[in-house]
């Protein structure tokens, strides 16, 4: 007696859970290994480690005013009928090494940033000064280029000035040994602005991952070029490379490629050397020129390969994940998002954003989920689907409204979303008034 299996093709395929499919993809990347590199090279980057203050800043009592050093005393009954009259002694400028002391009845004239003389109590604003004219109150001080006599002579100060008045103290901003920056910040330009004010050249962090973006389709042509007939503009790839760059990786677009498997296949293949992740559009549904399935299976190892599922979402529902190559650096994850431009950004929020911030080891991995109400409601949703719809969220109101409508071609509507609207699976519709889960997409 013999038995005949059953062809795989006719076995029915089991629907995943977005839930699903996100916590596989996730589930198998890793943050992407810890490099040293410089300090603007890390812009956007995530730290390793803690990084403590060599040494104190500002270093040392240093100037906040363009003004004159001076002793409290000599300055105690100034006013502008009875000016303090002393006598300057030199200028000091930001980056003096040697520095004059200033003694009873004497002045320096001093710069912002410069460091406070031996002997000097205080700064007096060049304001509340005769600037050495021997006038009324001074806007400023000459350039010493142009008026070098300015740095001896006399001074009248017409107003006192308290001990430490106008001094940036040593430390004050942070002190030697203290904790400058934990490990898991993002390096933006303030941080990179310490890092560097405290002396580090470079620093200890995850890579910004770096992300190849392809769209798929011999119907795609670059914006700027006529269209022929049945020809549309590309616009997933430039969607999808601004959304990863959004998310904190660098983005490589490649042009489109057409449904040639051999094609998308080598070009893959020759994406994997700066590729961390690779993001397509489009042949992933069941069309006979959908070639994505067709071209990836191959690529990777049997247990890592590309595989392709159907989920319980709108828009979105074919998707594939896996990766690609044969091991060692060139090996790299893969997702493969369907084609409908709505469909692909969707999909890029929920999966690909996620395992962007993933490779970076940086928090929070997921866009910011709050409840709002729906004065709208939504008329219609289809059952055992997860739903997606672009809204307008005001955050005043803590309301959001449906854009557009549900059509995954509709990329007008998403231009002016700020928000996905979700309606669970079991939801087949929202009375006007009814409160939804909302993704936060600014």
């Amino acid at each position: 007696m013999s038995s005949t299996a059953e062809p795989a093709t006719s076995r029915p395929e089991r629907t995943w859970l977005v839930s699903e499919h996100l916590d596989d993809v996730l589930g198998r990347l890793r943050p992407l290994d810890p490099i040293e590199l410089r300090l603007l090279e890390a812009q956007g980057c995530v730290l390793v480690e803690d990084v403590t203050v060599p040494v104190a800043l500002p270093p040392f009592d240093n100037s906040s005013m363009d003004g004159y050093a001076v002793r409290v005393a000599d300055v105690a009954a100034a006013s502008e009928e009875f000016p303090a009259v002393l006598t300057v002694i030199g200028d000091i400028a930001a980056g003096s090494g040697e520095l004059p002391r200033v003694g009873p009845g004497e002045a320096a004239r001093i710069m912002t940033g410069a460091p406070l003389p031996p002997g000097a109590e205080a700064v007096v604003p060049v304001e509340w000064t005769d600037g050495g004219s021997g006038g009324g109150p001074a806007s400023g001080m000459l350039a010493h280029s142009a008026a070098p006599e300015g740095a001896g002579g006399e001074v009248r100060v017409h107003q006192p000035a308290a001990a430490r008045a106008h001094v940036r103290a040593r430390g004050s901003d942070v002190g030697a040994g203290e904790l400058a920056l934990r490990a898991g910040t993002v390096l933006g330009a303030p941080q990179i602005s310490l890092l560097a004010a405290i002396g580090r050249a470079t620093v200890r962090v995850r890579p910004r991952p770096r992300v190849v973006v392809l769209s798929t389709g011999s119907e795609l042509v670059p914006p700027g070029e006529p269209l022929g007939p049945g020809q549309i503009y590309d616009s997933n790839s430039f969607a999808l490379a601004a959304a990863a760059r959004d998310a904190g990786a660098i983005a490589y677009r490649v042009g489109a490629v057409t449904d040639d498997a051999a094609t998308l296949r080598a070009t893959i293949e020759d994406q994997l050397i700066r590729a961390d992740l690779l993001v397509t559009s489009g042949g992933v549904s069941v069309g006979a020129y959908d070639v994505v399935k067709e071209a990836l299976t191959g690529l990777g190892d049997d247990a890592d390969g590309v595989r392709f599922r159907k989920l319980a979402m709108q828009p979105g529902k074919p998707q594939g994940f896996g990766f690609v190559g044969e091991g060692g650096r060139d090996r790299a994850p893969l997702l493969a998002l369907p084609g409908n431009p709505v469909s692909a950004y969707v999909s890029f929020e929920l999966f690909v954003r996620p395992a962007i911030r993933t490779l970076m080891g940086v928090e929070p991995v997921h866009r910011t989920v709050v409840s709002a109400v729906c004065p709208e409601g939504v008329a219609s949703s289809l059952p055992g689907r997860r739903q997606f719809l672009r809204g307008r969220y005001d955050a005043a109101e803590n309301a959001v409204t449906p854009i557009g409508g549900s059509g995954s071609h509709l990329v007008k509507a998403l231009a002016h979303a700020n928000a996905l609207i979700v309606l669970p699976e079991e939801t087949t519709s929202l009375e006007p008034g009814g409160t939804v889960d909302v993704v936060l997409l600014d």
